[in-house]
Order: C-alpha cells, then structure tokens, then sequence
C-alpha cells in the first residue's frame, strides 16, 4: 500500500467514529414534514452509509480484532445486527415514501443503528483501541481505500441523493452563493484584463 495514502488515512477506529457521526446526524435531518422526495432521498443516502459502514467492519475491522478476542460479545452480536439493519433497509428501499409505512420502518432503522452505535463506541472500539494499537493505521488505510472502490461506482447516485435531500431554502442559498461567487470571480479577472 502507498505509504502516503496510509499516513493519510485516519485509524480504522476513527473510521468508524466518523461515520457513525455521519449516519446520527443524517438521521436528526429527517423530519416528516419534508417532501415524499427529500425522505426518500435522505433514507437513500444514510442506506449507502450503513451499506458500505457494514461492509468495511465485517471485511477488515471484524475479522482483525477477532483474531485477538475470538469470543467477543459484543463482536458476535455485531453481525447479527448487521444482517437485521441490512433486512430494514431492503425492506426500506422497496417503499415509497409516501407510504406511512416508510417512516415506520425508518424510525426502526434508527433505533437499532443507534442502539448498535452505543455498543461499539462504548465497548468494542475502546477494546480495538487497546488491542489493535499497533495495526489502527493500517487497518485504517485499508478500510479507507476499501470505501474507495465501493462508493465510486456509486457517486452519482450519492449526488442525486444529497441534491435530492436537501430543502429548497438550502439549494436556493447554495445556488445564490454560486451564483455570487462566479460574479466576484468575473469581476476579478475583468479588472486584471
């Protein structure tokens, strides 16, 4: 691996710290209210994440830390709950927003995740923490060049999404600020001509 990459790379237990922050603070932006669009889009996103989160614990970081502690409880709950997050989410995708359903599901979505979140940062990564020490960085690089190949075939669809999700007043202000920024841009090189 590219040693420039891997100083680069944040340790594989801030890894999981950063998208666990991501995920909770993508859950406290759904709100009910919001456009059968915006939910749908939102739900899509956090879905990804926790796609591609699940993925990257139960191929690198998983496996490393159980080579230590093969009898974990924390660990041997962790996939179970993976695979009962991946079944919320099929059943997540295959609802319309507007199917009062959707919210319901949604909102089990995020107990459990939350519930799971509590687990790991509280138990599991202060273990890795201590047991891993010498391997962070590298399983770290790993898992951030493992979310590499699995999030760019996926790139578009995580634009769309985050456009999708986002309040009207939001892209009005951002579609503001561009247009602001490309006129001070415009006037800076009309003076330097």
């Amino acid at each position: 691996m590219n040693p420039l990459f891997r100083k680069l790379s944040p340790k594989a237990t801030h890894v999981i710290r950063m998208d666990h922050s991501h995920v909770l603070t993508a859950f406290h932006q759904y709100d009910e209210d919001a456009s059968p669009q915006q939910r749908k889009a939102l739900a899509n996103t956090i879905c990804l994440a926790l796609e591609v989160h699940a993925q990257l614990e139960e191929e690198i970081f998983y496996p490393a830390l159980r080579a230590l502690q093969p009898d974990g409880a924390v660990l041997e709950k962790s996939v179970p709950e993976h695979d009962e997050m991946r079944r919320l989410i099929a059943r997540l995708q295959l609802l319309d927003a507007t199917d009062p359903e959707h919210d319901r599901v949604f909102y089990e979505l995020m107990r459990d995740v939350i519930h799971h979140v509590a687990d790991e940062e509280t138990v599991l990564l202060p273990q890795a923490e201590l047991m891993l020490a010498d391997r962070l960085d590298e399983l770290g690089a790993e898992m951030t060049r493992r979310r590499m190949q699995l999030t760019v075939p996926r790139a578009g669809e995580m634009a769309a999404n985050t456009v999708r999700a986002m309040p009207a007043s939001t892209m009005l202000l951002t579609a503001g600020a561009l247009l602001a920024g490309s006129y001070v841009v415009r006037r800076a090189f009309e003076r330097r001509a």
